[in-house]
Protein backbone atom coordinates (compact mmCIF):
# COMPACT_ATOMS: atom_id res chain seq x y z
CA UNK A 1 0.00 0.00 0.00
CA UNK A 2 1.53 3.10 -0.87
CA UNK A 3 2.37 5.61 1.89
CA UNK A 4 1.05 9.12 1.19
CA UNK A 5 2.24 11.45 4.23
CA UNK A 6 -0.12 14.04 3.86
CA UNK A 7 0.00 17.43 5.47
CA UNK A 8 -1.97 18.89 8.12
CA UNK A 9 -3.82 22.17 7.59
CA UNK A 10 -1.69 23.19 10.27
CA UNK A 11 1.15 22.23 7.89
CA UNK A 12 -0.46 23.79 5.20
CA UNK A 13 -1.54 27.20 6.50
CA UNK A 14 2.23 27.75 7.46
CA UNK A 15 3.66 26.84 4.14
CA UNK A 16 1.36 29.70 3.11
CA UNK A 17 2.57 31.76 6.07
CA UNK A 18 6.42 31.60 4.73
CA UNK A 19 5.04 32.11 0.97
CA UNK A 20 3.35 35.04 1.26
CA UNK A 21 6.49 36.11 4.51
CA UNK A 22 8.94 35.44 1.08
CA UNK A 23 7.59 37.49 -1.57
CA UNK A 24 6.98 40.28 1.01
CA UNK A 25 11.00 40.11 1.99
CA UNK A 26 11.90 39.47 -1.64
CA UNK A 27 10.37 42.90 -2.63
CA UNK A 28 12.12 44.23 0.16
CA UNK A 29 15.50 42.88 -1.12
CA UNK A 30 14.99 44.00 -4.60
CA UNK A 31 13.80 47.06 -3.63
CA UNK A 32 17.31 47.55 -2.09
CA UNK A 33 15.79 48.15 2.07
CA UNK A 34 16.85 44.32 2.93
CA UNK A 35 20.71 44.24 3.21
CA UNK A 36 22.08 40.98 1.44
CA UNK A 37 23.45 39.41 4.13
CA UNK A 38 20.24 38.95 6.07
CA UNK A 39 18.59 38.13 2.63
CA UNK A 40 21.10 35.33 1.70
CA UNK A 41 20.36 33.46 5.66
CA UNK A 42 16.54 33.97 5.34
CA UNK A 43 16.55 32.62 1.27
CA UNK A 44 18.73 29.58 2.57
CA UNK A 45 16.23 28.92 4.88
CA UNK A 46 13.62 28.23 2.40
CA UNK A 47 15.48 26.24 0.22
CA UNK A 48 16.84 28.54 -2.37
CA UNK A 49 20.65 28.68 -3.24
CA UNK A 50 22.57 30.78 -5.18
CA UNK A 51 24.47 29.40 -8.63
CA UNK A 52 27.79 30.33 -10.23
CA UNK A 53 26.41 32.02 -12.71
CA UNK A 54 25.38 34.47 -10.61
CA UNK A 55 22.20 37.35 -11.14
CA UNK A 56 19.06 36.50 -10.11
CA UNK A 57 19.95 32.69 -11.32
CA UNK A 58 19.00 30.01 -8.48
CA UNK A 59 19.01 26.50 -7.50
CA UNK A 60 15.54 25.32 -5.45
CA UNK A 61 15.67 22.23 -3.40
CA UNK A 62 12.66 20.48 -3.40
CA UNK A 63 12.45 18.03 0.22
CA UNK A 64 11.63 14.59 -0.49
CA UNK A 65 11.51 13.27 3.01
CA UNK A 66 13.01 9.70 3.00
CA UNK A 67 12.75 9.79 -0.51
CA UNK A 68 8.63 9.87 -0.90
CA UNK A 69 6.94 10.74 -3.70
CA UNK A 70 3.51 10.73 -5.11
CA UNK A 71 1.91 10.85 -9.23
CA UNK A 72 0.68 14.47 -8.27
CA UNK A 73 4.01 15.53 -7.35
CA UNK A 74 5.98 13.82 -10.53
CA UNK A 75 3.74 15.99 -12.35
CA UNK A 76 4.41 19.16 -10.64
CA UNK A 77 7.73 18.59 -11.31
CA UNK A 78 7.65 18.30 -14.66
CA UNK A 79 5.66 21.50 -14.56
CA UNK A 80 8.09 23.09 -12.02
CA UNK A 81 11.23 22.13 -14.96
CA UNK A 82 9.25 23.01 -18.01
CA UNK A 83 7.92 26.61 -16.22
CA UNK A 84 10.82 27.46 -14.25
CA UNK A 85 13.69 26.13 -14.88
CA UNK A 86 15.62 24.48 -18.24
CA UNK A 87 13.06 21.65 -18.56
CA UNK A 88 14.73 18.81 -16.15
CA UNK A 89 15.57 18.24 -12.50
CA UNK A 90 18.29 16.57 -10.78
CA UNK A 91 18.05 14.19 -7.88
CA UNK A 92 20.63 14.45 -5.45
CA UNK A 93 22.21 12.04 -2.94
CA UNK A 94 20.41 13.22 0.22
CA UNK A 95 16.71 12.46 -1.73
CA UNK A 96 15.95 15.91 -2.69
CA UNK A 97 14.86 17.23 -6.27
CA UNK A 98 16.65 20.49 -7.28
CA UNK A 99 15.73 23.06 -10.17
CA UNK A 100 18.40 25.12 -11.50
CA UNK A 101 18.53 28.55 -13.39
CA UNK A 102 15.08 29.40 -11.64
CA UNK A 103 15.01 33.10 -11.67
CA UNK A 104 14.83 35.22 -8.21
CA UNK A 105 11.50 37.02 -8.94
CA UNK A 106 9.93 33.81 -9.64
CA UNK A 107 10.41 31.82 -6.42
CA UNK A 108 7.28 33.20 -5.05
CA UNK A 109 4.90 31.24 -7.79
CA UNK A 110 7.19 28.37 -7.94
CA UNK A 111 6.96 27.98 -4.10
CA UNK A 112 2.64 27.93 -4.60
CA UNK A 113 3.09 25.72 -6.63
CA UNK A 114 5.20 23.21 -4.87
CA UNK A 115 2.44 23.75 -1.87
CA UNK A 116 -0.27 23.02 -3.62
CA UNK A 117 0.68 19.16 -3.96
CA UNK A 118 2.16 18.87 -0.79
CA UNK A 119 5.86 19.53 -1.55
CA UNK A 120 8.01 22.51 0.47
CA UNK A 121 11.65 23.67 0.08
CA UNK A 122 11.86 25.22 3.64
CA UNK A 123 15.01 24.10 5.15
CA UNK A 124 16.19 22.36 2.18
CA UNK A 125 18.78 24.58 2.67
CA UNK A 126 20.95 26.60 5.44
CA UNK A 127 21.80 26.18 9.07
CA UNK A 128 18.60 23.84 9.66
CA UNK A 129 17.72 20.36 10.06
CA UNK A 130 18.17 19.50 6.61
CA UNK A 131 15.89 16.69 4.40
CA UNK A 132 15.50 13.64 6.78
CA UNK A 133 16.75 10.51 4.72
CA UNK A 134 15.72 6.97 4.90
CA UNK A 135 16.20 3.88 3.26
CA UNK A 136 14.65 3.92 -0.33
CA UNK A 137 13.61 0.12 0.31
CA UNK A 138 11.98 1.45 3.60
CA UNK A 139 8.60 -1.30 4.28
CA UNK A 140 9.69 -2.88 1.09
CA UNK A 141 13.03 -4.39 2.25
CA UNK A 142 13.08 -8.17 3.46
CA UNK A 143 15.68 -7.33 6.22
CA UNK A 144 14.49 -4.66 7.98
CA UNK A 145 13.67 -4.92 11.82
CA UNK A 146 11.34 -1.60 11.47
CA UNK A 147 9.48 -0.01 9.03
CA UNK A 148 11.09 3.25 9.34
CA UNK A 149 9.27 5.65 7.01
CA UNK A 150 6.82 6.49 9.40
CA UNK A 151 9.39 7.29 12.02
CA UNK A 152 11.50 9.74 9.42
CA UNK A 153 8.00 11.45 8.52
CA UNK A 154 7.39 12.11 12.73
CA UNK A 155 11.35 13.71 12.66
CA UNK A 156 10.50 15.79 9.39
CA UNK A 157 7.46 17.04 11.17
CA UNK A 158 8.84 17.86 14.26
CA UNK A 159 11.49 19.51 13.23
CA UNK A 160 10.19 21.42 10.26
CA UNK A 161 9.63 25.43 11.11
CA UNK A 162 10.29 24.32 14.90
CA UNK A 163 11.85 27.65 16.76
CA UNK A 164 15.02 24.91 17.69
CA UNK A 165 16.33 24.10 14.42
CA UNK A 166 16.00 27.89 12.90
CA UNK A 167 19.55 28.73 13.54
CA UNK A 168 21.97 26.57 13.92
CA UNK A 169 25.54 26.54 14.29
CA UNK A 170 25.54 24.96 11.00
CA UNK A 171 23.44 22.53 8.97
CA UNK A 172 22.19 18.83 10.98
CA UNK A 173 21.09 15.99 9.03
CA UNK A 174 18.82 12.77 10.15
CA UNK A 175 18.79 10.02 8.52
CA UNK A 176 17.78 6.49 8.73
CA UNK A 177 17.89 2.80 8.00
CA UNK A 178 15.31 -0.49 8.99
CA UNK A 179 18.27 -2.77 9.37
CA UNK A 180 22.32 -3.04 9.81
CA UNK A 181 22.74 -2.96 6.20
CA UNK A 182 22.19 0.88 6.28
CA UNK A 183 21.08 1.19 2.54
CA UNK A 184 20.02 4.81 3.94
CA UNK A 185 23.73 4.98 4.99
CA UNK A 186 23.19 6.90 8.87
CA UNK A 187 26.88 5.90 9.46
CA UNK A 188 28.18 9.77 8.53
CA UNK A 189 25.24 11.45 9.58
CA UNK A 190 24.85 14.10 12.30
CA UNK A 191 22.53 11.49 13.69
CA UNK A 192 22.20 8.33 12.08
CA UNK A 193 19.29 6.00 13.30
CA UNK A 194 19.31 2.29 12.57
CA UNK A 195 16.56 -0.20 13.68
CA UNK A 196 17.76 -2.89 15.96
CA UNK A 197 16.33 -5.66 18.03
CA UNK A 198 17.22 -7.19 21.80
CA UNK A 199 15.92 -9.73 23.52
CA UNK A 200 14.21 -9.56 27.10
CA UNK A 201 14.16 -11.13 30.16
CA UNK A 202 10.71 -12.78 29.66
CA UNK A 203 12.27 -14.20 26.58
CA UNK A 204 10.77 -11.99 23.96
CA UNK A 205 11.91 -9.61 21.39
CA UNK A 206 12.11 -6.03 21.60
CA UNK A 207 12.59 -3.57 18.66
CA UNK A 208 13.83 -0.49 19.07
CA UNK A 209 16.61 1.66 17.88
CA UNK A 210 20.48 2.22 17.84
CA UNK A 211 21.65 5.89 17.56
CA UNK A 212 24.95 7.07 16.01
CA UNK A 213 26.16 10.54 16.23
CA UNK A 214 28.20 13.54 14.87
CA UNK A 215 29.06 11.52 11.86
CA UNK A 216 29.97 13.73 8.62
CA UNK A 217 31.69 14.11 5.41
CA UNK A 218 33.50 17.31 3.80
CA UNK A 219 36.86 17.84 3.30
CA UNK A 220 37.50 15.90 7.03
CA UNK A 221 35.07 12.92 7.20
CA UNK A 222 34.42 11.72 10.65
CA UNK A 223 32.54 8.04 11.48
CA UNK A 224 29.50 8.33 13.44
CA UNK A 225 29.24 6.94 16.87
CA UNK A 226 27.23 4.77 18.78
CA UNK A 227 24.98 6.94 21.78
CA UNK A 228 24.32 3.94 23.46
CA UNK A 229 23.74 0.27 22.67
CA UNK A 230 19.63 0.22 22.36
CA UNK A 231 17.35 3.02 22.17
CA UNK A 232 13.73 2.42 23.35
CA UNK A 233 10.58 3.72 20.57
CA UNK A 234 9.52 5.49 23.59
CA UNK A 235 12.56 7.66 23.85
CA UNK A 236 13.97 8.01 20.06
CA UNK A 237 11.84 11.61 19.07
CA UNK A 238 13.37 13.32 22.89
CA UNK A 239 16.83 11.66 21.90
CA UNK A 240 16.85 13.74 18.00
CA UNK A 241 15.98 16.71 20.00
CA UNK A 242 18.53 16.33 22.95
CA UNK A 243 21.25 16.16 20.41
CA UNK A 244 20.02 18.94 18.33
CA UNK A 245 19.92 21.38 21.42
CA UNK A 246 23.17 20.13 22.44
CA UNK A 247 24.45 21.00 19.04
CA UNK A 248 22.38 24.59 19.66
CA UNK A 249 23.97 25.61 22.37
CA UNK A 250 27.86 24.13 21.73
CA UNK A 251 28.51 23.97 18.22
CA UNK A 252 31.00 26.58 16.75
CA UNK A 253 29.30 29.80 15.97
CA UNK A 254 32.26 31.95 14.79
CA UNK A 255 33.88 29.54 12.48
CA UNK A 256 31.50 27.47 10.17
CA UNK A 257 34.10 25.11 9.09
CA UNK A 258 34.33 23.97 12.71
CA UNK A 259 30.86 24.19 13.14
CA UNK A 260 29.17 20.44 12.60
CA UNK A 261 28.22 18.35 15.28
CA UNK A 262 31.42 16.45 14.41
CA UNK A 263 33.52 18.50 15.55
CA UNK A 264 32.22 18.54 19.22
CA UNK A 265 34.00 15.53 19.37
CA UNK A 266 37.28 16.71 18.56
CA UNK A 267 36.79 19.78 21.43
CA UNK A 268 35.19 18.10 23.90
CA UNK A 269 35.53 14.26 23.60
CA UNK A 270 32.75 11.84 22.99
CA UNK A 271 32.28 10.72 26.61
CA UNK A 272 31.44 14.03 27.12
CA UNK A 273 28.98 14.90 24.13
CA UNK A 274 27.23 11.27 25.69
CA UNK A 275 26.87 12.74 28.85
CA UNK A 276 25.35 16.55 27.41
CA UNK A 277 22.68 14.66 25.23
CA UNK A 278 22.02 12.34 28.15
CA UNK A 279 21.63 15.09 30.74
CA UNK A 280 19.32 16.92 27.83
CA UNK A 281 17.50 14.12 27.21
CA UNK A 282 16.40 13.76 30.74
CA UNK A 283 15.27 17.15 31.56
CA UNK A 284 13.49 17.33 28.35
CA UNK A 285 10.13 16.46 30.31
CA UNK A 286 10.16 20.09 31.51
CA UNK A 287 10.18 21.67 27.94
CA UNK A 288 6.49 22.45 27.14
CA UNK A 289 6.83 21.10 23.23
CA UNK A 290 8.41 17.74 24.97
CA UNK A 291 8.39 15.20 22.61
CA UNK A 292 8.65 11.96 24.87
CA UNK A 293 6.31 8.58 24.00
CA UNK A 294 6.15 7.22 20.49
CA UNK A 295 4.81 9.95 17.75
CA UNK A 296 1.38 10.21 16.87
CA UNK A 297 2.26 9.54 13.72
CA UNK A 298 4.04 6.22 14.20
CA UNK A 299 0.84 4.90 16.23
CA UNK A 300 -1.05 6.54 13.54
CA UNK A 301 0.65 4.91 10.67
CA UNK A 302 2.30 1.60 12.58
CA UNK A 303 6.32 0.30 12.00
CA UNK A 304 5.66 -3.25 11.35
CA UNK A 305 8.36 -4.66 9.09
CA UNK A 306 7.69 -5.81 5.56
CA UNK A 307 9.02 -9.49 6.42
CA UNK A 308 10.11 -12.33 4.42
CA UNK A 309 8.42 -14.49 2.56
CA UNK A 310 8.74 -18.59 2.96
CA UNK A 311 8.25 -18.99 -0.82
CA UNK A 312 10.98 -16.23 -1.44
CA UNK A 313 14.79 -16.08 -1.20
CA UNK A 314 15.10 -12.54 -0.45
CA UNK A 315 17.48 -10.22 -2.88
CA UNK A 316 20.95 -8.84 -1.04
CA UNK A 317 21.03 -5.51 -0.37
CA UNK A 318 23.38 -2.75 -0.07
CA UNK A 319 27.06 -1.77 -0.75
CA UNK A 320 29.39 -4.36 -2.23
CA UNK A 321 26.02 -7.19 -3.24
CA UNK A 322 27.41 -9.29 -5.64
CA UNK A 323 24.15 -8.81 -8.13
CA UNK A 324 24.43 -10.60 -10.88
CA UNK A 325 23.48 -10.11 -14.99
CA UNK A 326 23.12 -13.58 -16.00
CA UNK A 327 20.22 -13.42 -19.07
CA UNK A 328 20.87 -12.10 -22.62
CA UNK A 329 17.45 -10.48 -23.13
CA UNK A 330 16.61 -6.74 -22.21
CA UNK A 331 14.27 -7.13 -19.97
CA UNK A 332 15.85 -10.62 -18.30
CA UNK A 333 19.23 -8.34 -17.55
CA UNK A 334 17.15 -5.32 -15.91
CA UNK A 335 14.97 -8.08 -13.96
CA UNK A 336 18.12 -9.72 -12.43
CA UNK A 337 19.76 -6.17 -11.92
CA UNK A 338 17.07 -3.86 -10.78
CA UNK A 339 14.68 -6.03 -8.93
CA UNK A 340 14.46 -6.52 -5.03
CA UNK A 341 12.12 -9.61 -4.35
CA UNK A 342 11.31 -11.29 -0.57
CA UNK A 343 8.57 -9.14 1.30
CA UNK A 344 5.78 -11.05 3.41
CA UNK A 345 3.28 -10.14 0.98
CA UNK A 346 5.29 -11.35 -1.83
CA UNK A 347 5.72 -7.59 -3.29
CA UNK A 348 8.46 -6.88 -5.51
CA UNK A 349 10.47 -3.66 -5.97
CA UNK A 350 12.24 -2.50 -8.97
CA UNK A 351 14.28 0.53 -9.84
CA UNK A 352 13.92 3.12 -12.86
CA UNK A 353 17.78 4.30 -13.59
CA UNK A 354 18.33 7.86 -14.26
CA UNK A 355 21.91 8.42 -15.63
CA UNK A 356 23.17 11.28 -12.93
CA UNK A 357 20.41 12.17 -11.62
CA UNK A 358 18.95 13.92 -14.23
CA UNK A 359 14.89 13.53 -15.24
CA UNK A 360 13.24 15.14 -18.20
CA UNK A 361 9.72 16.87 -17.35
CA UNK A 362 9.12 14.50 -20.02
CA UNK A 363 10.19 11.67 -18.06
CA UNK A 364 8.77 13.04 -14.81
CA UNK A 365 4.77 12.62 -16.69
CA UNK A 366 5.54 9.48 -17.53
CA UNK A 367 6.98 7.97 -14.25
CA UNK A 368 3.60 9.69 -12.84
CA UNK A 369 1.50 7.80 -15.30
CA UNK A 370 3.41 4.61 -14.47
CA UNK A 371 2.95 4.95 -10.29
CA UNK A 372 -1.29 5.22 -11.29
CA UNK A 373 -1.14 2.95 -13.93
CA UNK A 374 0.46 0.14 -10.71
CA UNK A 375 -0.79 1.49 -8.09
CA UNK A 376 2.83 1.41 -6.86
CA UNK A 377 4.54 3.26 -3.95
CA UNK A 378 7.78 5.33 -5.27
CA UNK A 379 10.94 7.04 -3.29
CA UNK A 380 14.06 8.23 -4.60
CA UNK A 381 16.88 6.84 -3.70
CA UNK A 382 20.10 8.43 -2.20
CA UNK A 383 22.14 7.06 -5.85
CA UNK A 384 19.59 9.51 -7.83
CA UNK A 385 17.65 7.12 -8.98
CA UNK A 386 13.70 6.02 -8.35
CA UNK A 387 12.47 2.71 -7.03
CA UNK A 388 8.78 1.37 -7.56
CA UNK A 389 7.58 -0.49 -4.66
CA UNK A 390 4.37 -2.60 -4.07
CA UNK A 391 4.40 -4.41 -6.98
CA UNK A 392 3.44 -7.86 -8.82
CA UNK A 393 5.81 -10.31 -10.48
CA UNK A 394 2.81 -9.53 -13.10
CA UNK A 395 3.35 -5.78 -13.44
CA UNK A 396 7.25 -6.41 -13.94
CA UNK A 397 7.13 -6.53 -17.27
CA UNK A 398 4.32 -4.10 -18.02
CA UNK A 399 7.01 -1.43 -15.89
CA UNK A 400 9.86 -2.70 -17.72
CA UNK A 401 8.26 -1.83 -21.02
CA UNK A 402 6.84 1.75 -19.77
CA UNK A 403 10.77 2.22 -18.37
CA UNK A 404 12.01 1.34 -21.81
CA UNK A 405 10.10 4.01 -23.78
CA UNK A 406 11.71 6.65 -21.42
CA UNK A 407 14.83 5.73 -21.40
CA UNK A 408 14.94 4.52 -17.76
CA UNK A 409 15.26 0.97 -18.23
CA UNK A 410 19.18 0.29 -18.07
CA UNK A 411 20.22 -2.57 -15.83
CA UNK A 412 22.18 0.24 -14.19
CA UNK A 413 20.98 1.12 -10.84
CA UNK A 414 23.87 -0.77 -8.09
CA UNK A 415 25.99 -1.95 -10.79
CA UNK A 416 29.21 -0.04 -11.62
CA UNK A 417 27.48 1.94 -14.65
CA UNK A 418 25.41 4.03 -12.04
CA UNK A 419 27.99 6.40 -11.14
CA UNK A 420 27.18 9.44 -8.53
CA UNK A 421 28.53 12.66 -9.46
CA UNK A 422 27.34 16.09 -7.81
CA UNK A 423 26.71 19.21 -9.79
CA UNK A 424 30.20 20.53 -9.93
CA UNK A 425 31.38 23.30 -11.84
CA UNK A 426 28.00 22.99 -13.60
CA UNK A 427 26.50 25.44 -11.06
CA UNK A 428 27.97 24.89 -7.87
CA UNK A 429 30.09 28.21 -6.47
CA UNK A 430 32.48 25.58 -4.71
CA UNK A 431 33.60 23.19 -7.45
CA UNK A 432 36.64 23.27 -9.11
CA UNK A 433 35.89 20.44 -11.40
CA UNK A 434 32.98 19.88 -13.94
CA UNK A 435 32.52 16.16 -11.96
CA UNK A 436 28.95 15.30 -13.69
CA UNK A 437 31.31 15.59 -17.28
CA UNK A 438 33.68 13.17 -15.73
CA UNK A 439 30.37 10.68 -14.75
CA UNK A 440 29.46 11.00 -17.76
CA UNK A 441 33.10 9.68 -19.51
CA UNK A 442 33.66 6.67 -16.70
CA UNK A 443 30.36 5.42 -17.81
CA UNK A 444 31.21 5.68 -21.30
CA UNK A 445 34.43 4.23 -20.90
CA UNK A 446 33.13 1.16 -18.89
CA UNK A 447 30.39 0.44 -21.15
CA UNK A 448 33.45 0.29 -24.41
CA UNK A 449 35.63 -1.84 -22.10
CA UNK A 450 33.06 -4.29 -21.53
CA UNK A 451 32.33 -3.72 -17.77
CA UNK A 452 29.40 -1.76 -17.24
CA UNK A 453 27.68 -4.78 -15.88
CA UNK A 454 30.19 -5.12 -13.02
CA UNK A 455 28.36 -6.10 -9.91
CA UNK A 456 29.38 -4.55 -6.53
CA UNK A 457 31.70 -1.90 -7.38
CA UNK A 458 30.45 1.47 -6.65
CA UNK A 459 31.46 4.87 -7.85
CA UNK A 460 30.96 8.52 -6.90
CA UNK A 461 32.51 11.87 -8.04
CA UNK A 462 32.71 15.27 -5.99
CA UNK A 463 33.48 18.23 -8.37
CA UNK A 464 35.87 19.34 -4.69
CA UNK A 465 36.77 18.29 -0.90
CA UNK A 466 33.64 18.99 0.29
CA UNK A 467 31.80 15.35 -0.59
CA UNK A 468 28.95 16.13 -1.92
CA UNK A 469 28.98 13.16 -4.18
CA UNK A 470 30.09 10.85 -1.05
CA UNK A 471 33.64 10.18 -2.59
CA UNK A 472 34.57 9.11 0.87
CA UNK A 473 32.11 5.79 1.09
CA UNK A 474 32.34 4.74 -2.44
CA UNK A 475 34.54 1.42 -3.62
CA UNK A 476 35.99 3.80 -6.17
CA UNK A 477 35.82 7.75 -5.24
CA UNK A 478 37.17 11.17 -6.90
CA UNK A 479 36.66 14.79 -6.10
CA UNK A 480 38.29 17.55 -7.72
CA UNK A 481 41.30 19.74 -7.41
CA UNK A 482 43.25 22.31 -9.67
CA UNK A 483 46.58 20.66 -11.49
CA UNK A 484 49.53 22.72 -12.54
CA UNK A 485 51.25 21.46 -15.42
CA UNK A 486 54.08 23.42 -17.86
CA UNK A 487 53.47 26.52 -16.18
CA UNK A 488 49.47 25.96 -16.42
CA UNK A 489 46.16 25.34 -14.61
CA UNK A 490 44.68 22.52 -15.68
CA UNK A 491 41.59 19.86 -13.80
CA UNK A 492 42.49 17.21 -12.04
CA UNK A 493 41.15 14.97 -9.56
CA UNK A 494 42.43 12.66 -6.30
CA UNK A 495 41.52 9.40 -6.59
CA UNK A 496 40.36 6.89 -3.70
CA UNK A 497 39.77 3.07 -2.94
CA UNK A 498 38.15 1.61 -0.59
CA UNK A 499 35.30 3.37 1.03
CA UNK A 500 32.13 1.85 2.13
CA UNK A 501 28.95 1.72 4.70
CA UNK A 502 27.15 -1.10 6.05
CA UNK A 503 26.40 -2.88 8.73
CA UNK A 504 26.63 -0.35 11.24
CA UNK A 505 30.04 0.15 10.16
CA UNK A 506 31.84 2.87 7.81
CA UNK A 507 35.08 3.16 6.07
CA UNK A 508 36.45 6.37 4.07
CA UNK A 509 38.19 5.61 1.22
CA UNK A 510 42.13 5.84 0.86
CA UNK A 511 43.88 8.08 -1.23
CA UNK A 512 45.47 5.99 -4.00
CA UNK A 513 46.96 8.12 -6.92
CA UNK A 514 46.44 11.87 -8.20
CA UNK A 515 45.71 12.32 -12.24
CA UNK A 516 44.54 14.71 -14.84
CA UNK A 517 40.75 15.28 -15.58
CA UNK A 518 41.17 13.53 -18.97
CA UNK A 519 43.08 10.27 -17.69
CA UNK A 520 40.14 9.42 -14.79
CA UNK A 521 38.18 7.43 -16.76
CA UNK A 522 40.97 5.35 -17.88
CA UNK A 523 42.37 5.00 -14.52
CA UNK A 524 38.46 3.79 -13.30
CA UNK A 525 38.40 0.93 -15.98
CA UNK A 526 41.72 -0.18 -15.01
CA UNK A 527 40.57 -0.70 -11.64
CA UNK A 528 37.67 -2.63 -12.37
CA UNK A 529 39.44 -4.42 -14.77
CA UNK A 530 41.95 -5.72 -12.05
CA UNK A 531 39.08 -6.08 -9.90
CA UNK A 532 37.14 -8.09 -12.19
CA UNK A 533 40.27 -10.28 -13.51
CA UNK A 534 41.35 -10.95 -10.21
CA UNK A 535 38.84 -11.55 -7.58
CA UNK A 536 37.79 -14.27 -6.09
CA UNK A 537 34.47 -16.27 -6.44
CA UNK A 538 32.00 -13.69 -4.97
CA UNK A 539 34.46 -11.44 -3.07
CA UNK A 540 33.62 -8.10 -2.43
CA UNK A 541 36.02 -5.07 -4.11
CA UNK A 542 36.73 -4.17 -0.64
CA UNK A 543 38.18 -7.75 0.42
CA UNK A 544 39.92 -7.85 -3.27
CA UNK A 545 41.59 -4.30 -2.73
CA UNK A 546 42.87 -5.18 1.01
CA UNK A 547 44.18 -8.55 -0.46
CA UNK A 548 45.87 -6.71 -3.69
CA UNK A 549 48.00 -4.70 -0.79
CA UNK A 550 45.32 -1.68 -0.36
CA UNK A 551 44.72 1.65 -1.72
CA UNK A 552 48.42 2.80 -2.49
CA UNK A 553 49.33 0.06 -3.94
CA UNK A 554 46.86 -0.63 -6.52
CA UNK A 555 47.43 3.38 -7.36
CA UNK A 556 50.90 2.50 -7.96
CA UNK A 557 50.20 0.48 -10.67
CA UNK A 558 48.03 3.81 -12.31
CA UNK A 559 51.10 6.07 -11.98
CA UNK A 560 51.50 5.93 -15.64
CA UNK A 561 48.54 7.97 -16.22
CA UNK A 562 49.18 10.86 -13.80
CA UNK A 563 51.55 12.28 -16.83
CA UNK A 564 50.69 16.21 -18.56
CA UNK A 565 51.66 16.28 -21.77
CA UNK A 566 52.37 19.61 -22.74
CA UNK A 567 49.56 22.03 -24.16
CA UNK A 568 50.75 21.80 -27.54
CA UNK A 569 50.99 17.93 -27.68
CA UNK A 570 47.31 17.44 -26.31
CA UNK A 571 45.69 21.00 -25.26
CA UNK A 572 42.46 19.00 -24.48
CA UNK A 573 44.14 18.01 -20.89
CA UNK A 574 44.15 21.98 -20.28
CA UNK A 575 40.03 22.20 -20.97
CA UNK A 576 37.48 20.71 -18.26
CA UNK A 577 35.02 18.30 -19.53
CA UNK A 578 32.04 20.45 -21.57
CA UNK A 579 34.23 23.50 -21.57
CA UNK A 580 35.52 25.08 -24.61
CA UNK A 581 38.52 27.62 -23.01
CA UNK A 582 41.32 27.23 -20.90
CA UNK A 583 40.43 26.02 -17.13
CA UNK A 584 40.10 28.48 -14.54
CA UNK A 585 39.71 27.40 -11.05
CA UNK A 586 36.87 29.91 -10.11
CA UNK A 587 35.56 29.56 -6.39
CA UNK A 588 32.45 31.60 -5.38
CA UNK A 589 30.79 32.41 -1.67
CA UNK A 590 30.09 29.50 0.15
CA UNK A 591 26.28 28.88 0.77
CA UNK A 592 25.81 25.06 0.75
CA UNK A 593 28.62 23.52 1.37
CA UNK A 594 28.54 19.70 3.10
Amino acid sequence: MMHVAKPTQAMEDAQLADIAKFEVQLGRYLAGDLEEDAFRVFRLNNGVYGQRQGGHNQMVRVKAPYGTITPEQLDMCAHIAETYSRGWGHITTRQNIQFHFVQLENIPALLRDLASVGLTSREACGDTVRNVQGCHLAGACPYEVLDISPWAEAVHRHFLRNPISQRLPRKFKFNFSGCATDCGQAMFNDVGIIAVSRPTADGTVEQGFRVFVAGGLGANPHPAQALEEFTAREDLLATCEAVLRVFGNHGNRDNKLRARLKWLVDTMGMDELRERIFKERKLLVASAGWPGGIPEYVREHGDAPAGVSTTISPTPVGQGVPVSVRRAKSQGRWEDANVVRGAAKETVSAYAYSPLGDVTADQFRALASIQRELGADVRVTNRQNLVFRDLTEEQLPTLYARLDVIGMAEPGAELVRDVVACPGADTCNLAVTQSRGLAAAIGEALEDAGLGDTPGVRINISGCTNSCGQHHIADIGFFGAERRAHGKAAPGYQMLLGGRVGQSEIEFGQKATRLPAKAAAQAAVRVVQQYTDGRQAGETFTSWLDRSGGASTVGETLKDLDVFPTPEENPDFYVDFGETGPYVKEIGESECAT
